[in-house]
């Protein structure tokens, strides 16, 4: 039982050393966020640009940025509201507008040898059947895209690469707006361990109950 009690101490440091403990250097990769905004909040958009198709007056964004995944991507920096970034496009019967947000990023996360061009706005009018990926196109050309049809380039940037791997050491030095909730898709490390020390204790405990029957009879 001794042997027992001075391993619980020692399984105890380590479960709280593995749940304060996050993965370390994770890879990231560099890529074209496509975002939606609503309320005055940035949400990853549920759909693709090619497939989504917005409505009169909707705002979307676009951000350049190394990133793990959609739970820790970065959004657009700062506000955008329709009013203001389509002020100058009157409406027009057969035709929708789009409020669109183009952040190309921070040094940190451009390519070698590139530099991010500043953030800006513009009000795509384009045919009320068009597609998010059409609004672009009609206001950010070059657009480039792989043969998976990934959005690669916005207006001409990146001149190369498209959603490649780097390492976990570089990424975005910006303020994510209300960052979104972490993706809890398993079960942390701490899990499997927590429960060995709760089998651990509960086998001690029943141990030392049987001790004391035998000695009692």
């Amino acid at each position: 039982m001794t042997s027992v009690r001075r391993a619980v101490p020692a399984l105890l440091a380590a479960l709280l050393l593995l749940g304060s403990a996050g993965p370390a250097g994770a890879a990231g990769y560099r890529y074209w966020s496509f975002w939606e905004r609503a309320g005055g909040h940035w949400t990853y958009a549920t759909q693709g640009p090619s497939s989504a198709r917005p409505d009169d007056g909707t705002v979307q964004g676009f951000r350049f940025a190394v990133s793990e995944d959609s739970a820790d991507a970065s959004r657009p920096r700062g506000t955008a509201d329709f009013a203001t970034v389509c002020a100058g496009t009157p409406a027009k019967p057969g035709t929708k507008r789009v409020a669109l947000v183009l952040d190309f990023g921070t040094g940190e996360d451009a390519p070698s040898g590139e530099t991010p061009p500043g953030r800006r706005t513009a009000c795509a009018r384009v045919p009320s059947d068009a597609t998010s990926a059409d609004a672009l196109a009609a206001v950010a050309k070059p657009l480039r895209y792989d043969t998976n049809a990934l959005l690669c380039a916005i207006a001409g940037y990146p001149a190369k690469g498209c959603g490649e791997q780097v390492s976990g050491s570089a990424g975005s030095a910006a303020k994510k707006e209300s960052a979104p909730e972490p993706d809890d898709s398993g079960p942390s490390l701490g899990l499997p361990v927590g429960a060995g020390l709760v089998a651990l204790l509960a086998g001690a405990a029943a141990w030392q109950a049987r001790r004391r029957r035998d000695a009692s009879s």
